[in-house]
Parts: C-alpha cells; sequence; structure tokens
C-alpha cells in the first residue's frame, strides 16, 4: 500500500483559501496554491510560466487585478504572496528572497497566533 506524501501547509487549507485557487485558476494562471497560515493571514503562492524572465513588479502587475475580484476580507487577509516562474519553483530561485519565501510557504514555521 502506498500512501502519498502531504506538504506541511496541504493540511492548512480551507474552503476560503480553496475558494482562492479557484478563482485564480479560472482567471487563468497555471497554478495556484493557498492556505491560512492562521485566523489573521492567508498565504497564496502562483506558479506560472508568463513569469519567467519577468522581475517581481511585472508579476505583482498580472495578479493584481485577479486579487481585487476577491472578497475584501480575503483580499485582506493575503499577506504573502509568492509568484514564482515554473522554473524557479523546480530548482532553488536564484534570489534569496524568492527562495526563503517558498521555503516558508512550504513548511510554515509555527504562527505566534
Amino acid at each position: 500500500m502506498t500512501t502519498k506524501q502531504v506538504s506541511n501547509w496541504e493540511g492548512k487549507r480551507t474552503d476560503e483559501s480553496k475558494m482562492v485557487e479557484d478563482k485564480l485558476r479560472e482567471a487563468g494562471v497555471e497554478r495556484v496554491d493557498a492556505y491560512r497560515y492562521n485566523s489573521a493571514s492567508l498565504r497564496v503562492r502562483v506558479i506560472d510560466k508568463r513569469f519567467e524572465s519577468i522581475p517581481r513588479e511585472e508579476r505583482d502587475k498580472l495578479v493584481e487585478p485577479l486579487i481585487d475580484k476577491l472578497p475584501s476580507a480575503t483580499q485582506a487577509d493575503i499577506v504573502t504572496l509568492v509568484l514564482l516562474a515554473p522554473s524557479e519553483f523546480e530548482q532553488p530561485s536564484e534570489t534569496f528572497r524568492e527562495f526563503m519565501l517558498n521555503t516558508e510557504f512550504e513548511n510554515p514555521s509555527p504562527s505566534m497566533l
């Protein structure tokens, strides 16, 4: 019998975080992962080939209009938004910041709340 290894963050998914994933996928985003980190914050990771070779600011411009379509309470709770190209997800990012954000997304540290 084979059992699937579940990432630490996957057990933190909620109906709200699944709604975020669904809405962004419906808008054409390749891959979206989201979970509720604590009562005050959601973490969202977007992985899309359109992010290849474009700077963070340009990535934000592509995703912000999609986030703006979410309920305002959900928008307010998105504290971490990790935007990666598939190549950055498959191997460590060249930037330390993106590497650390993705590492913290994958293995959430204990919340103080």
